[in-house]
């Protein structure tokens, strides 16, 4: 098969999938940068706090993202900025981001809700047939990856 055959199908069920996950994330209420933003936060572990020096690594986006993130997020309550504490080594200038409880609360529902709708998604593939293509899917990663650069 040409890989015409196999990247096109891809594409399509790709933009698929990110025109879908951008209308649930609206009907739930959050927008996709917030989402990372809260779920890194929450993936982190208690207190559920980072620098936005480790916010900017972990979502690979640049400082100036994260900036804009924090700065929506801590105005709609999600988190809160404060210095951070220089005995962590992390440097005086830098900016601790906690989630709050309302941003806690949002990242959980947000995250129940969406995987229970990608769940139904995938509800006629059968469980073996989600396996393989998730391996393929795995190595086919792992090829691109060591093929293309992102340079």
């Amino acid at each position: 098969m040409s890989s015409i055959g196999v990247i096109t199908p891809l594409w399509r069920v790709a933009k698929t999938l990110a025109d879908d996950r951008r209308r649930t994330l609206h009907r739930i209420g959050i927008d996709p940068a917030t989402l990372d933003l809260l779920s890194t936060l929450r993936r982190s572990g208690r207190p559920w706090s980072l620098t936005t020096r480790q916010l900017a690594a972990q979502t690979l986006v640049t400082a100036g993202a994260i900036s804009q993130r924090v700065a929506r997020a801590e105005r709609d309550g999600l988190v809160v900025r404060a210095p951070s504490d220089p005995s962590t080594g992390s440097g005086r200038q830098a900016v601790s981001v906690t989630l709050t409880a309302a941003g806690h609360t949002l990242v959980e529902r947000a995250v129940r809700e969406l995987l229970t709708h990608e769940e139904q998604l995938l509800a006629e593939l059968p469980a073996p047939d989600r396996l393989a293509l998730a391996e393929l899917l795995g190595r086919l990663g792992t090829a691109l990856s060591s093929k293309i650069s992102d340079g």
